[in-house]
């Protein structure tokens, strides 16, 4: 079978020539390999250096086919997506013509009129993948209409999460971040965490407020003498426009703050490896964030908020800590319950992950697409 993946990931290409993209998207469409012979994966291509984060597909048997890079919030940048819809559409359907199968991947902004496209004008199977909170109140509008459209059509779709009155088209689907032998190395791993010493913290992700950072600084700063003392770094993997803002606010914080930029894959797994606890108080709009599972495996605590589907998966004191109300307080309190753990509540914790984690393999998400969408 062969597969065509339509979306918005970015793509780069390397001094060498060759094509790299979002280090997650790709190593996930890797790994689908599994399942089909052939992947067309249809998306954007910036003229831009690509960050440490983008990896390479590892076969020839992805075959990249890119877009012009759309999206923005500016004006003109939602006029030229709307401009260029006509180039979009041809590519898209010069590729359908293909495959036997495809993919779209929502929301993003093409999502407004690629949905309709996809939805009345191709005979060709598929499905849609939507990663973001499928359950969100007030969406910006743009993922508004793409949600409500989805519900609408009969093709399957992916979500994050299970939710009341949830259209039986609309499958719970888990979003895959580990290989088997990156499980087995976990359970190692986890065996030998403590809270014992100093305890190392971390973040993954944006360096903006709406995903907790600033949050995570201000938190630090407000624990006192005594159980600064307790903390070893607090490393912050990511990049953003207000990493200079972080940066400035951290160096009176009186706690170890490292600022690693984008980091590849496997250096990710480095921070997690030496941390114990992963923090993401964050108020953006979330489906189930993969470093949430991808840190779990490595033995580090989640504190974390009740966002989207993040409360489906992470029980309070059970596999992590969950901050219901999202303030700057409130996640002081969750960081304290932390340093007031015993050793043996911060064991029982670690152990408890195991049964989750196994839910983003690779192996796991793709026996779920054959048994859910290709059957």
């Amino acid at each position: 079978m062969k597969l065509a993946i339509i979306s918005h990931t970015e793509h780069y290409k390397a001094p060498d020539g060759t094509i790299v993209g979002w280090g997650p998207t790709i190593t996930e469409i890797n790994h689908l390999l599994e399942i089909f012979e052939t992947i067309y994966h249809v998306a954007m291509l910036h003229d831009t250096e690509a960050p440490p984060s983008a990896l390479p597909y590892l076969s020839d048997k992805v075959v990249f086919v890119p877009l012009p890079a759309l999206g923005g919030q500016s004006i003109i940048s939602k006029i030229e997506l709307v401009w260029k819809a006509p180039k979009v559409l041809r590519i898209i359907n010069r590729t359908l013509k293909q495959v036997d199968w495809f993919q779209f991947r929502a929301p993003t902004g093409m999502g407004v009129y690629v949905i309709p496209f996809l939805s009345f004008c191709v005979k060709t199977p598929g499905w849609f993948k939507y990663a973001g909170n499928w359950n969100q109140e007030h969406p910006p509008w743009g993922y508004r209409l793409q949600r409500w459209m989805l519900k609408q059509q009969s093709r399957k779709v992916t979500i994050n999460g299970s939710w009341n009155h949830q259209p039986k088209h609309c499958i719970t689907f888990e979003n895959p971040c580990l290989t088997n032998a990156e499980l087995d190395e976990g359970l190692k791993l986890g065996k030998e965490k403590s809270l014992e010493g100093l305890i190392h913290f971390c973040y993954v992700g944006r360096l903006e407020r709406p995903k907790g950072v600033e949050r995570i600084i201000q938190a630090m700063a407000a624990l006192t003498d005594l159980e600064k003392q307790r903390i070893g770094v607090v490393h912050l993997v990511g990049d953003g426009p207000e990493k200079a803002y972080f940066e400035e606010l951290s160096k009176t914080a009186g706690v170890t703050f490292k600022f690693h930029g984008f980091l590849p894959r496997q250096e990710v797994f480095e921070i997690y490896r030496a941390c114990q606890v992963y923090l993401m108080p964050t108020t953006a709009s979330e489906g189930f964030p993969k470093a949430i599972a991808e840190a779990m495996n490595y033995g580090c605590l989640p504190i974390v908020s009740n966002i989207s589907s993040i409360s489906q998966y992470i029980i309070n004191d059970v596999n992590g800590l969950i901050v219901d109300e999202v303030t700057h307080n409130h996640f002081i309190i969750k960081v304290r319950t932390l340093l007031n753990f015993t050793e043996e509540e911060y064991i029982e914790i670690i152990d408890s992950q195991r049964r989750l984690v196994h839910l983003f393999t690779f192996e796991h998400y793709n026996n779920k697409i054959c048994n859910a969408i290709l059957k």
